[in-house]
């Protein structure tokens, strides 16, 4: 008996198919559950004179971490916060998962400042690391989950070497420095090739997406794969922030009921 499904010795058809049928059913057996769908609010396009009170209004709306931008003008077109601001946030949400995205260049020389400053996730773009796997073991060293980040033009096969000891996978669906942009459609192939190889390796790293994520997309988003849902514009743009928050959720959440 397989799953409470006896196969009778009587079983009419081959050796060949009953074993088939049998692998069907361990196969499903050791597959991973679905992992959960997360709400990480971006507090780029928060109101900075009011960010403790805009992050902790996005917390209460559900938001299950605060995804924090980190730009140098170099590797994007924009200069953003550093871990002073990072510092911060932990002294104000001290349980909080800070989930720190650096859009920098040289991101091994300011690991250890943001990992010090409280960051509790650190992901770094496979496009500014000469050696990515090095950056991921000094991330992991301090104690923090490491993740990568990929722009809409890199493949998923350039992570293939490194699939094995990261936390997180970030697909950009906008081109990174910027918040308010429109998602770009190709990362929706991304994130289900980022599935299968997930699924084919037997690992369990997290599907975060990152740009143009709101109510008009995250259905779609959600059913491609994506779990840890990246969202500015759609949480702190106008409105409630709370309540954006919360009915983001709850659609992102709704989708997997109708995934086919």
């Amino acid at each position: 008996m397989i799953h409470g499904i006896s196969l009778e010795l009587h079983f009419s058809g081959s050796d060949e198919a009953l074993a088939r049928i049998i692998s069907f059913f361990k196969q499903g057996k050791e597959r991973p559950a679905p992992m959960a769908i997360e709400l990480a609010p971006s507090i780029l396009s928060a109101n900075f004179a009011r960010l403790g009170d805009e992050a902790k209004a996005a917390l209460d709306g559900g938001g299950a971490l605060l995804h924090v931008d980190v730009m140098d003008g170099h590797f994007v077109p924009n200069i953003t916060i550093g871990p002073l601001v990072v510092a911060s946030l932990r002294k104000a949400f001290p349980k909080a998962i800070l989930d720190c995205h650096l859009m920098i260049e040289n991101p091994d020389d300011y690991v250890t400042a943001f990992a010090e400053a409280g960051a509790s996730w650190i992901s770094v773009h496979q496009e500014a690391c000469v050696h990515l796997h090095r950056t991921l073991q000094l991330i992991e060293s301090h104690g923090c989950k490491p993740g990568v980040v990929l722009n809409p033009a890199t493949p998923v096969h350039t992570l293939d070497e490194v699939l094995d000891m990261v936390h997180h996978v970030l697909v950009m669906s906008v081109n990174p420095g910027f918040g308010g942009q429109k998602f770009i459609p190709g990362a929706l192939s991304k994130i289900k090739t980022l599935v299968e190889v997930r699924e084919s390796l037997g690992l369990a790293f997290r599907i975060e997406i990152d740009g143009g994520v709101a109510l008009d997309t995250v259905c779609e988003i959600v059913r491609a794969g994506a779990e840890v849902l990246v969202a500015g514009n759609a949480v702190f743009g106008k409105g409630d922030i709370r309540e954006n928050a919360k009915r983001l959720l709850e659609a992102a959440r709704s989708a997997t009921l109708t995934h086919t």
